[in-house]
């Protein structure tokens, strides 16, 4: 572990003093940064495929100035597969004031990326301006793909999640030194990382870690132990190994991203076993398998489990529009494209004639947005809220309404697009070409609404328009201008007001 001897920090090397040891940052804009910090042992070599390990200290003086490491990922959408190191459990701190008194809400990203790729380096995850406001921003780093969430036998379930569990331990023991208040953690994630708060909300262990979150673009995939069993062994033949902890533990982490992107290409050739995520396809998600995930988040918070926690989640409005950019159909979507979709997503038996029958005027590829988007992030976002709700606890909605005007305005408001508006980095990383170059006013006036609400909401659970009920379903669009009105999807929603959201099976055995 890389430290130097200690010597009297600087104003522009603040140096905090963390349960494991002294890390020495940096300064951006006024912010004091530490980036790097690792909150568990590399899961490598003994402790591959097992549940996180508390960090080991460290003498002398840590520099907190560089991104740990990637975790090991998807290629599917050109994520960097050089292997750069295997400290993958790391996190970042951004705060205003590194001192104990300053006691300033904490808001803790979780990246998104399908549970397959992502991590906390890239550029449109940087907080400054999130935390430029008052806040202290931590952003982390978790297992992705077969190491985090394939179902191994000899593991435990969902590492990934128990390595965001982790996180949250080091953010609960240490955020006070750089002057979070840990009684006001917000944890916020987006598609894969709003799947992953609201696995934890419904997760015994993250019991106690935050009272606030933040839940962008839920998706509704949460797997059966059985499900996901089947597609581990799928991964484990295509290495001609078994789906254990030794069979797997004898192949590099850097070459198992590649076998999921095998399995990722190929899945449609399961889907009488696997379902609906071979449709999409899905290879991997949450898996509720009784002990880390004892239940899907949807009944869990219907029973109460997050009674306590503030809760904040929405969706935007054109959900699949991205995906069908990325997959090329975008303007090309077929009839055969759209009944195969209606067939495999839509609820209940008589789903494909219930929802073109609920959207009379509209054409095939229309109904094809529509029943992607409500499957996989709208409905499951909006089912959320009427859990927590109907558990006793509270909730506020939201829907992003506003169109991009970025790639001609072509996607509208689509998956990812909350995401440079949430952290105001219009101009840098991926999604900022969503945003238009340059970054329109309206933008700027529509980003700083959004970023005020999270903050209004870490800071005192209020983001500024009323909670949501079932009489009213209020929501919060944001828009240019932003309204509060009755939740707009409501076609969508009567479609799907009774289906639940289960495990996902497996159908053939």
């Amino acid at each position: 572990m890389a430290v130097t001897a200690s010597s009297k920090p600087s104003e522009s090397e603040p140096e905090v003093r963390t349960a494991a040891g002294v890390l020495r940052g940096g300064r951006e804009a006024g912010l004091a940064v530490f980036r790097g910090i690792p909150f568990a042992e590399p899961p490598v070599g003994a402790l591959r495929f097992a549940a996180p390990q508390p960090v080991r200290s460290w003498d002398g003086v840590r520099p907190a100035v560089a991104y740990g490491p990637p975790p090991p990922q998807s290629g599917v959408l050109g994520a960097s597969q050089d292997a750069a190191g295997d400290d993958w459990l790391t996190l970042n701190v951004w705060t205003p004031d590194p001192d104990p008194a300053s006691g300033l809400p904490v808001m803790v990203w979780i990246p998104g990326g399908a549970y397959a790729l992502g991590n906390s380096s890239l550029p449109e995850y940087d907080a400054g301006r999130l935390a430029g406001s008052g806040v202290v921003v931590v952003t982390l780093n978790y297992r992705l793909g077969i190491e985090g969430f394939a179902q191994i036998d000899g593991a435990p379930a969902n590492r990934g999640l128990l390595d965001q569990v982790a996180a949250l331990r080091w953010v609960r023991d240490n955020i006070r030194v750089f002057g979070g208040d840990p009684d006001r953690v917000t944890v916020f994630g987006e598609s894969a990382g709003g799947g992953s708060v609201a696995a934890l909300l419904a997760m015994p262990r993250a019991a106690g870690l935050f009272r606030r979150a933040v839940a962008q673009s839920v998706p509704g995939t949460f797997f059966s132990p059985e499900l996901a069993a089947d597609i581990a062994a799928a991964c484990a033949a295509e290495l001609g190994v078994q789906p254990t902890v030794s069979g797997l533990s004898a192949v590099a982490p850097a070459r198992l991203p590649a076998v999921g992107d095998a399995i990722h290409a190929k899945m449609v050739q399961w889907r009488e076993r696997w379902g609906q995520v071979a449709h999409r396809p899905i290879p991997f998600a949450p898996v509720v398998d009784g002990d880390v995930l004892p239940a899907t988040p949807w009944q869990a918070l219907a029973d109460g489990a997050a009674r306590d926690v503030g809760l904040l989640v929405g969706h935007t409005r054109d959900e699949h529009r991205l995906f069908s950019l990325i997959d090329g159909v975008l303007g090309q979507v077929t009839h055969e494209q759209t009944e195969t979709a209606l067939r495999m997503l839509a609820p209940g038996p008589d789903g494909a004639r219930r929802y073109r029958e609920a959207f009379p005027a509209a054409a095939d590829e229309e109904l094809y947005e529509l029943v992607n988007a409500d499957w996989l992030f709208r409905m499951p976002s909006l089912h959320l809220a009427d859990a927590q709700i109907a558990g006793g606890g509270q909730a506020h909605l939201y829907e992003l309404t506003w169109s991009a005007p970025g790639l001609d305005g072509a996607l509208g408001a689509c998956h990812g697009l909350d995401v440079p508006l949430v952290f105001g980095n219009l101009s840098s990383g991926q999604t900022a070409m969503l945003i238009g170059d340059p970054p329109s006013p309206a933008a700027e006036e529509l980003s700083a609404q959004i970023r005020g609400a999270w903050m209004a909401f870490a800071a005192h659970g209020d983001p500024g328009w009323p909670p949501y009920d079932a009489d009213h379903r209020l929501a919060q669009l944001f828009d240019t201008p932003s309204t509060v009105t009755a939740y707009p999807e409501e076609t969508s929603r009567l479609l799907w007001q009774d289906h639940a959201f289960p495990a996902l099976p497996l159908l053939a055995r």
